[in-house]
């Protein structure tokens, strides 16, 4: 899932030294800076962030049929480590079907000590108007999720609480094979720098679909990322999966075939 920053305490530089205050006024007076600065400083941050990609990819998949995507998103947080965010983000009617586009709300908490990091939470995906012909079942799933993290790599493992994207028998028209809840997903991450704004961005992950095995797969990543200062961020990545094919094909195209992946992201 996402990096949650925190505002840097803000000071505030005084001047105008009243003429003739006494040297031993100077302490008092920079005790009061240091209360105002601490008095100013906020325990909240937002950051936010849009980009433009050559397709939206979620675990290997392609949700746009090859086509661009157009995403964004919010992040509030809390010095305390709680946190919570909005994301969005254009997809294919035909992927989802009938659905106008995707929204994500999360929240959690993410702490760290030294080098190691854990963040715990719930992400609930929405898609406005997404629902399976025929049927009528929606494809909301609400997922919990656990990471830990050490210096440039982490582990995350997120359980499905609701059905996995619609997967039931009401919405394939079959019998005997009951929900989804309980599906999965464990991935492991890693984003080594090696300067000038530079970073590696490796990736393997294993969706597991609970009494719907034949939708199971491992997909992996490996691209390449740039700094570009003033908030700007390029990468492109190379994205393959081993999906059924036979499973994954949506109105001609292999969804979960190789991909090259490229994108421009702006954080303000």
């Amino acid at each position: 899932m996402k990096n949650f920053m925190r505002f840097a305490e803000t000071r505030r530089v005084w001047s105008g030294v009243v003429s003739g205050l006494a040297a031993c006024c100077v302490v008092p007076v920079a005790a009061q800076t240091a209360d105002a600065a601490a008095a100013e400083a906020s325990p909240y941050s937002l950051t936010t962030h849009v980009g433009l990609f050559s397709e939206y990819v979620f675990r290997g998949i392609s949700y746009t049929q090859e086509k661009p995507a157009v995403q964004g998103g919010a992040d509030f947080a809390h010095t305390s480590g709680l946190y919570l965010g909005i994301w969005g983000t254009n997809i294919s009617s035909k992927a989802i079907q009938n659905a106008v586009g995707e929204i994500d709300v999360y929240g959690g908490y993410a702490t760290s000590v030294g080098d190691f990091g854990l963040d715990v939470g719930l992400l609930q995906f929405i898609f406005p108007g997404g629902r399976y012909e025929g049927s009528r079942e929606d494809y909301n799933t609400l997922e919990a999720y656990a990471a830990v993290s050490w210096k440039v790599f982490k582990l995350k493992y997120s359980h499905s609480v609701t059905d996995y994207f619609g997967f039931n028998d009401k919405s394939f028209g079959t019998a005997g094979n009951g929900d989804s809840k309980g599906s999965h997903y464990i991935e492991a991450n890693a984003a080594v720098p090696f300067g000038d704004g530079w970073a590696v961005d490796l990736h393997v992950g294993r969706q597991t679909v609970r009494h719907y095995e034949d939708f199971n797969f491992t997909d992996y990543r490996i691209g390449i990322a740039k700094d570009l200062g003033q908030g700007w961020r390029a990468s492109l990545a190379y994205i393959d999966t081993n999906a059924d094919s036979t499973l994954y094909t949506i109105d001609g195209v292999d969804t979960g075939d190789s991909k090259f992946l490229a994108s421009i992201v702006r954080s303000f």
